[in-house]
């Protein structure tokens, strides 16, 4: 069997309507995962899922807004009760509705920040790992960025979310470890998906970032997935509480 098999695991996908969330979601599909494709909308969950059935993988649509408990704890519970136990899980759905310095940031904004992208991943990691220790083990994938390694002038609350993320990944893993759940971070640059428009679309700001990257480009959804099946798989089964950076080298040069 291949290492990066994922035949008979149950995914809980956050966020996978598009973008990385999406590309995570059909392939982790492809290599036999049932994936439970999740975001706020339900009928653009549903064309997800029928997407990847159409390429013959095996998928589910369950809507979910990250922002409300009640909703989280659907998702889950619906998840177990039509797939059962749930093997890996993938928190990539994150908001950021500030573009700017932190002095002017609005406190509803800010606090709107870390209810999101930090109190849902936290919250589902309560609801999801237990059921994965009691089942021999698991995987947890929070999908973070290279916003929460560096400094940044005009995404200060986004960032701060985002380093929080590498330190759930670290306390989770230390935590859960002897029971054989693994939780990594994904710290992707930038990347072409409909949430970085503003970032990508701007032609100033672009240049100025690939500028910067040893690659010269930005990076695409796909090349974000495939770090995430291989931390879902057996081919990840000794990494823990790490945060894999995905940037073009941007980090490393910038």
């Amino acid at each position: 069997m291949s290492l990066f098999s994922l035949d008979n695991k149950v995914a809980l996908i956050t966020g996978s309507t598009k973008g990385i969330g999406k590309a995570i979601a059909m392939r982790m599909a492809e290599q036999g995962a049932k994936v439970v494709v999740s975001s706020r909308n339900q009928d653009a969950c549903d064309e997800v899922a029928a997407e990847i059935k159409a390429q013959g993988g095996e998928a589910i649509a369950i809507a979910c807004n990250i922002n409300h408990q009640d909703q989280l704890e659907n998702v889950v519970a619906k998840t177990q009760q039509e797939l059962g136990t749930i093997n890996v899980l993938v928190c990539n759905a994150a908001l950021n509705p500030y573009f700017g310095p932190s002095q002017d940031i609005p406190d509803a904004a800010f606090d709107k920040i870390m209810q999101a992208n930090i109190g849902s991943v936290h919250r589902l990691c309560q609801l999801v790992i237990p059921g994965m220790a009691d089942s021999g083990g698991g995987a947890v994938i929070i999908v973070s960025s290279i916003g929460g390694l560096k400094g940044t002038e005009n995404l200060g609350a986004y960032a701060i979310s985002k380093a929080a993320d590498m330190q759930i990944a670290r306390n989770l893993a230390v935590e859960w470890g002897p029971k054989n759940v693994r939780v990594n971070c994904i710290a992707p640059g930038l990347v072409r998906t409909d949430f970085a428009r503003a970032l990508w679309e701007n032609p100033d700001i672009y240049a100025a970032t690939i500028s910067k990257y040893p690659l010269r480009r930005i990076g695409e959804p796909d090349e974000i997935a495939g770090a995430a099946v291989l931390l879902a798989s057996d081919a990840g089964s000794f990494t823990t509480g790490q945060t894999i950076v995905i940037d073009g080298g941007g980090t490393i040069a910038g």
